[in-house]
């Protein structure tokens, strides 16, 4: 190979310019071409003439108004934030460099791609790489998430009912999980404990194990911060023989008490919390914990399953509610639900319409 090493990444920019303007924004006459790059020509012969050939266009990455701020504030946002929010949320994390400069070239033909081609037709495309970072990039969520539902519903839920269990815990508790995110790990394993205590009590003396998948999540609505455990649990117990025994209806004011406890015992064995927090918490007319388990999945509906496993498992941002971008560099982030605006929102917070905050 000649040529010096600049002549060569100037020719490799121009050459991959040339491959975005032609794969990712296609004239608009080639776009009623037959099947242009994914629609082989050797469709079947019953295809309707009326069905409108499929065309791919990979999704405009840089459009999305997360990308265009990030882009343009990061930076500034990580200059600041030990003086302006490194007490109210923690130390610097290295690693949160690292996951958006991944982000920031996810879906960029220029920093690499896969060249795709049908072995019937000869038609080829260019795939971006993707970034695959957790909790950073909406879209690899989003895909990990559909890998996911995918995985269980094939290798590893049985055609039995499942239910969704979602453990809460008090305001009062969730501060010590932002500085510790090594309690969110062993949350999870007060929630699994629960769920033996709880059908411990319906199981009659009958021995079984519950089969379960759980996963820790930290944002709230708004993205307020907000450690809990969402978990899809079969209903019921199977025994050392792969028997299930159905248990369908559970004493839900038990698996609060029994969830209390766990908690209470994990913040006491490292030291976050002492004997006097949990007697006075303990006297509070409503404790703050919950159980809920009001979501049911009747057996062999894999719909609702990945559909469950989609929403326990979900990116912390939703594009589709980032309505819109104000001129001086906020998002306008639409709320599921307008009521959660007075729990979620801060004082000194900037509020839109009853169902829009406006965020950072």
């Amino acid at each position: 190979m000649s040529g010096s090493l600049p002549g060569l990444q100037e020719n490799a920019a121009v050459a991959a310019e040339t491959f975005c303007q032609r794969y990712v924004q296609p004239p608009k006459r080639r776009r009623r071409l037959a099947g242009a790059h994914t629609q082989c020509n050797t469709a079947p012969a019953h295809r309707s003439r009326s069905m409108p050939a499929k065309f791919y266009r990979p999704r405009d990455h840089e459009a999305s108004p997360l990308f265009q701020v990030v882009r343009e504030h990061f930076t500034e946002f990580e200059g600041v934030y030990p003086e302006r929010y490194q007490k109210a949320y923690g130390y610097w994390r290295p690693v949160i460099r690292a996951s958006i400069d991944k982000f920031l070239k996810c879906g960029d033909l220029k920093e690499g791609f896969a060249r795709v081609r049908c072995p019937d037709c000869g038609k080829e495309l260019f795939l971006a790489y993707s970034c695959r970072q957790r909790g950073a990039c909406p879209s690899c969520d989003q895909k990990r998430s559909l890998m996911l539902a995918l995985r269980l519903n094939a290798q590893v839920f049985e055609a039995v009912p499942h239910r969704q269990w979602v453990f809460t815990i008090p305001r009062r508790l969730r501060v010590y999980f932002r500085y510790d995110r090594s309690l969110l790990g062993k949350l999870c394993q007060a929630a699994y404990g629960t769920v033996c205590d709880t059908f411990g009590l319906e199981a009659d003396g009958a021995k079984g194990v519950p089969a379960l998948v759980l996963t820790p999540q930290t944002q709230g609505d708004l993205l307020n911060w907000h450690p809990h455990v969402h978990g899809v649990v079969a209903e019921g117990l199977f025994s050392a023989s792969g028997e299930f025994m159905h248990i369908p209806d559970i004493f839900t004011q038990r698996a609060v008490e029994f969830w209390q406890e766990r908690v209470f015992a994990l913040l006491l064995d490292t030291h976050k919390i002492d004997e006097n927090t949990v007697g006075s918490m303990k006297g509070w007319r409503h404790s703050g914990f919950s159980v809920d388990t009001s979501v049911r999945i009747e057996g062999g509906d894999q719909a609702g399953m990945s559909r469950l496993v989609g929403y326990i498992s979900r990116s912390p941002l939703s594009l589709a509610r980032m309505v819109a971008r104000t001129a001086d560099g906020k998002i306008v982030y639409r709320a599921s639900h307008p009521q959660c605006l007075a729990a979620c929102a801060a004082p000194a917070r900037t509020l839109g319409s009853p169902s829009q905050a406006s965020r950072r």
